[in-house]
């Protein structure tokens, strides 16, 4: 069946890999996310110059539209990215390389990849969350990613916000203080007037940081009941961050959902991802491979 491309559109961005999984890519690609034009025009350049691929997955920012047969399938929507709302991904690449195309959302790719590879192996119900510029969620419920009228979107959750500790707005241009609103990349920046590796030594930051991330998480818990959530993104480099999401996560449930994994066992519940930063453009690999053999994931 050959070898299969991927990749990973990010807000800041995009990575392109050409293999058939983490232990065999046979060639990868980094540059930031500028205009559609220009940064598509990379990634085409990329695939021309290091293929040919059997078939290429997507994993997108979004939000998108992946309902195959829409009109604007493989299209980013009501994105805040300046220049990428309504812009044409998927169609134009596919037109371009000519080979069968599966597109979905950076965090459903990235899903896919640790089912297979990665943290979530042996798990048919789990949570990937990515925490970076924004935030996003993908699920996967009974072994397969979860898609309804649109696609899940994690990072714009209502979570609880005390004002008077924190009276920061927040930074959604939809939604002010959601989820991503108060706990992206972008919202640490605007609040502290810093970026967060800026802010390394400044334990309030972190502390903040964990207590919104939790909140979140323990949404996600109570809905959706994963078996592990694996959480990802450059801002969960922060010092100790992990281990301050998983001690407010077990504080927050307060004894309620009665489980080791929500217990001793919180250190593995809540986990990085085992592919690392690789997660989205491996997985997406796995969705090419899926569509090529008319696989539903």
């Amino acid at each position: 069946m050959g070898v299969f491309g991927g990749i990973e559109t990010g807000g800041s961005k995009w990575e392109c890999a050409i293999g058939t999984g983490p232990d065999d890519l046979r060639a990868t690609a980094t540059f930031p996310t500028t205009t559609p034009a220009e940064t598509i025009g990379q990634a085409l350049a990329f695939f021309e110059r290091e293929g040919p691929v059997a078939a290429l997955g997507i994993g997108s920012f979004g939000p998108v539209d992946a309902t195959v047969g829409s009109r604007t399938w493989g299209h980013i929507t009501t994105t805040p990215k300046p220049g990428w709302s309504h812009a044409d991904v998927g169609q134009e690449i596919r037109r371009r390389l000519g080979v069968p195309v599966a597109f979905d959302t950076d965090v459903n790719a990235a899903a896919v990849g640790e089912q297979r590879w990665g943290a979530a192996q042996g798990l048919d119900t789990f949570c990937y969350v990515t925490v970076g510029t924004g935030i996003g969620g993908g699920a996967m419920v009974g072994g397969h990613l979860v898609h309804g009228l649109v696609h899940p979107e994690f990072g714009h959750l209502r979570v609880p916000h005390d004002r008077d500790a924190d009276p920061f707005d927040g930074v959604c241009p939809f939604h002010g203080d959601c989820w991503e609103g108060l706990a992206s990349g972008r919202a640490i920046e605007a609040r502290w007037g810093r970026r967060g590796e800026e802010l390394a030594g400044t334990q309030a930051v972190w502390e903040l940081e964990a207590k919104y991330l939790a909140l979140g998480l323990v949404s996600a818990i109570c809905i959706l009941s994963p078996q592990r959530i694996v959480i990802g993104g450059g801002v969960m480099g922060g010092p100790g961050l992990l281990q301050l999401v998983r001690r407010e996560v077990v504080a927050i449930l307060n004894g309620y959902i009665e489980h080791e994994a929500l217990g001793e066992h919180i250190d593995r519940y809540v986990s990085a991802p085992g592919l690392g930063s690789r997660a989205g453009a491996v997985g997406a690999i796995a969705l090419a491979e899926a569509a090529l053999s008319g696989l539903e994931v």
